[in-house]
């Protein structure tokens, strides 16, 4: 029973007498009433107030209901909760939370977290309660938005091991009468960890030889080699990298990603009968039988975690290597693993933070959030009690885009040094791709913390970022992405600094985005590169809604998606992202489940009577979805007019990491290549581009040799069709075959081929067939076009397919897909070392 009424009256006595007839009236049903103060309570908001109130009942089926939240929130000495016979607690209300200054009823309702990953001394809290000889269970009440959300399966797992974590945290220091009715006995200790074993990072043939060649520069050698599998074994001093090879992992082509962590444990067995008492799930591995029997669970992400014992012994998992024959030379001078920094989506940072905490034993620190290019970055590091085993953790809260266009979710593994000056050096004359830090962060840094004149000049001069507190000093510098996802930092700390240079992580996120975004530019479209990546246009199955579309294109191995976040006619479909909560999250769960990526959204379409700010969260929609491009078309005559809101549409976008793609429909007011190339020239905007859809193209009457003529950086993916060689002589007969009559290509007479070798090599094809007649009759129909193409092989990368509308749409994808020219590799599920 809570009481919170606003129109109680301040009477003890009254409240004493009616609980009094409440507890009677229960006592004959076989209940009892268990009294719980609100901390926003107007009167009896205390528990020593509704302690008191209890007493004054002197009712056997009357006692208090106590709950975490209300008894801490307040700032309350829970000590005084010892004074209260056991007997008289009927209940026991657990919750974390941050402290937040805030109204203390939004604070329960919305930020409650389970035991362990909040600010409250749950540990010291639930003493107090135990020392009373309360007996009952530890129940939880959790209010928070992202659990609600959840899987309530994974809160379930999530919840019990935060309650027996802290059951074992609250037995350690109780007396032993406590300690027998905790039943302590099933929890195997924390192991005592010794440190980084390893990082596995997972390449394929793209991302493999990059990551390798950073390594080579920073002072690593190629030491070993699995006996059974395509794994590689790189060290430097202590610190050890493998490079996963293995085909059947799923890694988005030319991208690393750390699949698996190991850490030194004293204990292996102990540690993984720990981590399965903690509903830790073990992790099947394959192994020979001459090799190392190692164990590893999973942590919330499906990174595997390796619980190891390294040795001389012969079981030693070093043994499973053989040698290479190459030798370290410490030339990066790279003494050991610092630690690993994993990046989660919001809705998986407490779970990962809980389990690292329960699992490892490891001390999770407050949480910190700090100013990234698109919003708020929100990180938490976790810390053995030596300080040997690190591993921070990171969500976007808040999620508008990536840090740049095509990097999800960064990782980095970092590396100590006793002399970071020195190996920033050292690995910068062996060609180690060190990131480039502004000059004017030093100029910031002399003004914040003054380091002397000579450490700041070669600071600057080798690109290292510094931190200092009241304990020490912490220098770092850091490679440039690899790929999209993965890089390195070297790290020096100094006496007893513990932190993670937070307050300079701005800077090195917006360094990291700028070299990714000069990088895609000069490699997005290599001159003599026939290698294409694929796209699933929204228009060709409109009425699909964009997650069902995201898995559409999963399942047909499909690498991007466009989505059309705008309604261009009345009748079609109208998917809101930019307004509807609900929907954005369940595409981005989607994408996130997925693997697939938004190449494009659309549409701004500009008319005489709209302004470019109108599309403003049009646009930040798209940057949080991650979109690249941004479809856009100009049914205006006065060139003018739309050349300025064009270029101001270009100037909104630019800040988003968007590039703004003017489309040429035959029937609009900017018909053909050569206005939109006025129109861009007019603009002289360094994100604007032209969008090629061969429909539009060819319907235009357009120049293939105009089209070779121009700037290559102008062209970011085209759209792929064919259309029967009849041309309509009206635009309404020209927009129904746009929008009902477009052919796979190779069935009808557009130059496919010709308009193609024209454009840059290495544009996304983005494939837009839209078709009135949707029936698997004409999926079939479309399978000729195959025939002289690749084999299609299905794509397990999703679930299967729910209705007959998206089974048919990723049917239609496939055979999309195989006619122009791309085979469909199988993707299974992710397995380490």
């Amino acid at each position: 029973m809570l009481v919170g009424v606003p129109d109680a009256v301040d009477d003890d006595d009254l409240a004493a007498e009616q609980l009094h007839a409440l507890a009677s009236r229960a006592q004959a049903r076989g209940l009892r009433i268990a009294y719980e103060p609100l901390a926003w309570g107007r009167f009896a908001n205390t528990y020593a107030h509704a302690w008191r109130i209890v007493r004054r009942a002197d009712h056997p089926a009357l006692g208090l209901c106590l709950d975490s939240f209300h008894v801490l929130s307040r700032g309350e000495n829970p000590a005084g909760i010892r004074v209260i016979p056991g007997a008289k607690v009927f209940h026991l209300q657990l919750a974390d939370a941050p402290r937040l200054n805030m109204d203390v009823v939004e604070w329960s309702r919305h930020h409650r977290l389970f035991p362990g990953l909040g600010s409250f001394d749950l540990t010291g809290f639930v003493g107090h309660v135990l020392a009373t000889g309360y007996d009952g269970p530890l129940s939880l009440e959790v209010f928070n938005d992202v659990y609600r959300q959840a899987d309530p399966r994974y809160a379930a797992i999530d919840g019990m091991r935060s309650l027996l974590a802290l059951q074992e945290a609250a037995g350690a220091s109780a007396a032993p009468a406590v300690r027998e009715r905790l039943q302590l006995g099933g929890l195997p200790p924390a192991p005592s960890l010794a440190g980084h074993v390893f990082t596995e990072l997972a390449v394929d043939a793209a991302s493999g030889p990059v990551v390798a060649r950073t390594l080579t520069a920073l002072g690593f050698a190629h030491t070993g080699q699995h006996r059974s599998k395509p794994v590689q074994l790189w060290e430097q001093g202590r610190a050890r990298l493998l490079l996963n090879y293995a085909p059947q992992r799923t890694v988005t082509p030319g991208t690393a990603t750390i699949c698996a962590l190991a850490v030194e444990s004293a204990d292996p067995v102990g540690s993984t009968r720990r981590a399965e008492r903690l509903l830790a799930p073990v992790l099947p591995r394959l192994r020979q039988p001459e090799e190392a029997e190692l164990t590893s669970v999973a942590a919330p992400d499906g990174t595997a975690v390796f619980l190891v014992r390294t040795g001389a012994e012969s079981e030693s998992w070093l043994q499973d290597f053989v040698s290479t024959g190459a030798e370290t030379s410490g030339a990066g001078r790279i003494a050991d693993t610092d630690h690993v920094s994993l990046t989660d989506s919001v809705d998986d940072f407490d779970e990962s933070t809980l389990f690292y905490r329960a699992v490892l034993g490891l001390h999770a620190g407050q949480t910190t959030e700090i100013a990234a290019p698109f919003g708020l970055i929100r990180s938490r590091a976790a810390t053995d009690p030596a300080g040997r085993v690190r591993i921070t953790l990171s969500t976007a809260p808040l999620r508008r885009g990536d840090w740049a266009p095509a990097i999800p979710s960064p990782q980095h593994v970092a590396f100590s040094t006793d002399d970071a000056i020195a190996s920033a050096k050292a690995v910068r004359a062996l060609g180690a791709p060190i990131l480039k830090i502004p000059d004017n962060y030093f100029a910031d840094l002399d003004a914040r913390l003054a380091p002397p004149a000579d450490l700041l000049a070669a600071l600057r001069e080798n690109s290292i970022l510094y931190d200092r507190d009241e304990q020490g000093a912490y220098l770092h510098f850091y490679t440039e992405m690899l790929g999209s996802r993965v890089f390195f930092a070297v790290v020096q700390r100094i006496d007893g600094y513990a932190g993670y240079g937070d307050p300079s992580a701005p800077v090195r996120m917006a360094a990291h985005r700028e070299r990714r975004l000069i990088a895609l530019r000069d490699t997005s479209s290599p001159r003599g590169d026939e290698r294409h990546e694929y796209s699933l246009a929204h228009l060709t199955a409109l009425s699909l809604s964009p997650p069902e579309l995201v898995d559409a294109a999963a399942e047909a191995g499909y690498r991007y998606v466009g989505l059309r976040l705008t309604r261009v006619t009345p009748q079609e479909p109208h998917y809101p992202l930019a307004t509807d909560p609900a929907l954005m999250r369940t595409t981005k769960v989607r994408l996130a489940a997925t693997g697939i990526e938004v190449l494009d959204i659309e549409l701004a379409r500009i008319s005489p009577d709209e302004d470019p700010k109108d599309f403003l969260r049009f646009l930040e929609a798209g940057a949080e979805l991650g979109a690249r491009h941004v479809i856009t078309q100009l049914p205006d005559p006065d060139r003018a007019r739309k050349t300025d809101r064009f270029a101001r549409l270009c100037e909104l976008a630019r800040p988003l990491g968007l590039t703004v793609d003017l489309e040429f429909p035959s029937w609009t007011e900017t018909p053909d290549l050569r206005e939109a190339v006025r129109v861009l020239r007019g603009a002289d905007q360094p994100n604007a581009g032209i969008l090629v859809d061969l429909l539009h193209f060819a319907r235009s009457g357009s120049s293939v040799a105009d089209l070779r003529q121009l700037p290559a950086e102008w062209f970011h993916f085209v759209h792929v069709c064919d259309a029967p060689p009849g041309v309509p002589t009206t635009n309404e007969g020209l927009i129904h075959t746009a929008r009902f009559e477009r052919l796979v290509p190779g069935e009808g007479g557009i130059d496919v081929h010709g308009i193609l070798a024209a454009l840059p090599p290495g544009l996304p094809y983005a494939l837009e067939i839209p078709e009135r007649r949707w029936s698997p009759r004409w999926a079939e129909r479309s399978m000729p076009a195959c025939h002289s193409r690749p084999p299609v092989t299905f794509s397990t990368r999703s679930a299967p397919c729910q209705s007959p509308e998206l089974s048919r749409s990723a049917e239609w994808a496939r055979i999309a897909s195989a006619s122009a020219g791309r085979p469909v590799k199988c993707s299974n599920a992710t397995a380490a070392w």
